[in-house]
């Protein structure tokens, strides 16, 4: 549409108004002159970009192969040292609908980082929240304020926004694992600070159990010294023996006929904050899904996108009704309102983690399941 024409669904089921004339023309001409150099626009030529009917995500849906990254991860372990200034060997996740921009969605931000044999990421600190997952691997240890934790196959590690961390490899092997941040969204409000730490970590200690989960770690008993809420959780480190339980239980209870799953053969968690049983950071939702062999997911829409990795089996992705197979390792981006169905044949093991905090904070939540009518602040 060129500058001056009226969007169309502006006047739809109206009377559509005579052409200008001539010299209306030249004054409308004028008009939007003057707007452009006193930087103006107006709604009536751009609600339907502004305000569409429904999301129109720019990201786009998009699997990312854990047997590619890897290989690529190792390389640039041989090639590129981790150090002050560079500070971390990450490779972010750039969804292929955001111009090229490192992000996964347009408020996550996710990547792969590696850590080489005795080598240590140096402490810093930062406004935005992370994470970390690990899919394989042992042996390093992220130093968060001064409490060393472990790193192992199935933990969920918390870093939330302004704590110093940093982070140590004690074996011969390197090790990987996958980061979630808050980056695109803290980058949009201009909200970011950062600052540089210690040189290596403040505790080069290798506990098999950090402090905060020795204080914190005891499923329904809070610490009389903790009472005061927290607005992210105070605990480090999310064990995936937990994890795994819970999902079993949650299982061994449908199959002895109790409510429990959220699906017929669909176990799922939801990880919290000890302190108001809330998401485990303002900014992120993190949850693990088991699906049983031979379960296919109700289609779902949900506004907020999520960032998915296969923790173990194989299955299929059907988003928007365009089908993605996945394994072990592989990350696949499920941007706002598209529609996700989740099948395996043999078993499957998701972690997720997602934007809906600040969506529901800001009371623009709506969830879809196919046959239902849509639910959410916004009706």
């Amino acid at each position: 549409m060129t500058t001056h024409e009226l969007d169309p669904d502006l006047v739809a089921g109206t009377t559509a108004p005579p052409p200008p004339t001539q010299e209306e023309e030249r004054k409308i001409q004028e008009l939007y002159d003057d707007f452009e150099r006193e930087h103006l626009m107006p709604l009536w030529t751009q609600r339907a970009d502004l305000m569409p009917e429904t999301p129109q995500p720019r990201a786009v849906p998009h699997v990312w192969r854990w047997d590619t990254l890897l290989p690529l991860a190792e390389r640039a372990g041989e090639l590129i040292p981790v150090g002050r200034g560079g500070e971390r060997r990450a490779i972010s996740l750039a969804n292929p609908g955001l111009g090229g921009r490192p992000h996964a969605t347009p408020s996550l931000w996710a990547a792969i980082q590696y850590l080489g044999p005795h080598e240590v990421a140096p402490e810093h600190r930062h406004s935005q929240n992370a994470f970390r997952f690990v899919v394989e691997g042992h042996g390093v240890w992220t130093v968060v304020n001064g409490d060393p934790v472990a790193m192992r196959r199935g933990d969920f590690l918390l870093t939330p926004g302004w704590n110093f961390h940093g982070h140590h490899n004690e074996t011969d092997q390197p090790m990987a694992w996958i980061d979630g941040l808050d980056i695109p969204f803290v980058q949009y409000t201009d909200s970011a600070f950062f600052e540089f730490g210690s040189d290596r970590v403040t505790d080069e200690s290798t506990p098999d159990t950090s402090r905060s989960e020795k204080l914190w770690g005891h499923p329904g008993l809070r610490p009389l010294t903790g009472l005061q809420d927290t607005v992210s959780s105070p605990l480090s480190a999310y064990r995936w023996e937990r994890t795994e339980a819970a999902l079993e239980h949650q299982l061994e209870l449908e199959a002895a006929g109790h409510p429990a799953t959220v699906e017929q053969g669909h176990a799922a968690v939801r990880y919290t904050n000890p302190t108001t049983g809330g998401d485990v950071m303002p900014t992120i939702r993190a949850e693990f899904h088991r699906l049983r062999a031979g379960v296919r997911t109700t289609p779902r829409r949900e506004v907020g996108s999520s960032v998915f990795q296969v923790f173990d089996g194989v299955g299929t992705f059907d988003i928007d009704g365009e089908r993605r197979e996945v394994a072990r390792g592989d990350m696949v981006v499920v941007p706002s309102w598209c529609e996700l169905s989740l099948s395996t044949d043999d078993g499957l093991d998701l972690f997720r983690f997602g934007d809906q905090p600040i969506i529901e904070r800001l009371g623009l939540d709506r969830v879809h399941d196919r046959g239902a009518p849509p639910k959410g602040a916004l009706l």
